[in-house]
């Protein structure tokens, strides 16, 4: 199949051209251990946790899944609390394409709405795809939601005011977490943010070969991170919703959700095709489609102006949620 891509945004179209060796868009199964060991993604986890002293930071070992090693948590508070009761929690899902990063990776995102909405952050640790597949990597983000429900207390939060949040392939994991809870009567988050989220495993929409060998993580890295996933049933009929949340039949009775993605990205069409049975099954969803928006574009180039009017929709979305 062959498409005409959509533009970059010009201003992103610089930030590209600078990252294209350290992050080139075609990602083999056997190109991971390189792209674990390289700059890459980690360049997105360099950052002051504090924020110049605004969180107190804890890594907190908890218990895994049944019969599963322990996971890590980042708890990140805020030092000085605006109110003595408990606040809002945003529990993160860092992203990676099911094969690499860790808590640190993407947090940044999730920090700054904290910090401005008075918000404890966690974020959760879990084991990479292709050494762990599923559903290894959604089990610990569930495990890690359980206990951060269930000590939210202990952390300075409120456990009926949880956010789930995450991007890329943190998204996916963040919307199929979304999927767990609902199905097996857990706790229940009052939203979902779901930024450039890996949805689909069968990988075939227009926007995955319009965007063939450009951007950031391209249709042949997208067949790896599922492979590494998913293995040999990768595409296939018999994939858990709770691996590619597009596969779930019924999408009701899920947590208001926020649904961003650059125009010019492989997830674009099942993105807005999530948000559009979202819709149709009486559920509650902002979805945006940024114009030129690479994968991620907005981690990668936090000062372009378009990466700016991501972020203040990402946030207003927040203030309203934590409003109602």
């Amino acid at each position: 199949m062959t498409l005409t891509p959509p533009p970059f945004d010009p201003e992103l179209t610089a930030v590209l051209e600078m990252i294209k060796d350290m992050l080139p868009p075609q990602l083999t199964m056997d190109g991971i251990e390189d792209a674990r060991n390289g700059v890459g993604i980690e360049m997105l986890a360099d950052l002051d946790l504090t924020l110049g002293g605004a969180f107190e930071v804890e890594d907190r070992v908890v218990p895994g899944p049944e019969n599963a090693p322990d996971i890590s948590l980042l708890i990140c508070r805020p030092a000085a609390p605006a109110t003595d009761g408990p606040l809002p929690v945003i529990y993160h899902v860092h992203g990676g394409g099911m094969i690499l990063g860790d808590n640190r990776v993407g947090v940044e995102a999730p920090l700054r709405w904290a910090k401005e909405l008075g918000a404890v952050v966690v974020s959760v640790e879990y084991r990479l795809a292709p050494e762990h597949p599923h559903p290894a990597p959604v089990d610990d983000v569930y495990a890690g939601l359980l206990w951060t429900a269930e000590h939210a207390k202990e952390i300075g939060g409120d456990a009926e005011r949880i956010v789930i949040a995450g991007a890329s392939a943190g998204g996916g994991l963040t919307a199929a977490l979304a999927l767990l809870l609902r199905d097996r009567k857990g706790p229940r988050p009052i939203g979902q943010l779901l930024m450039c989220p890996m949805l689909d495993d069968r990988n075939d929409t227009p926007s995955s070969y319009q965007m063939a060998n450009l951007g950031v993580w391209d249709r042949t890295a997208n067949d790896t991170g599922w492979t590494a996933l998913l293995g040999a049933e990768r595409g296939g009929p018999n994939v858990s919703p709770y691996a590619a949340p597009a596969r779930a039949e019924d999408l009701s009775g899920l947590p208001p959700a926020f649904l961003d993605v650059g125009s010019a990205e492989t997830f674009r069409d099942e993105v807005v095709t999530y948000a559009t049975r979202l819709w149709q099954a009486g559920g509650i969803a902002e979805l945006h489609v940024w114009p030129g928006g690479f994968h991620g574009f907005d981690g990668f180039a936090p000062q372009a102006s378009l990466s700016q009017t991501a972020q203040s929709a990402q946030l207003t979305w927040l203030h309203r949620l934590l409003a109602e």
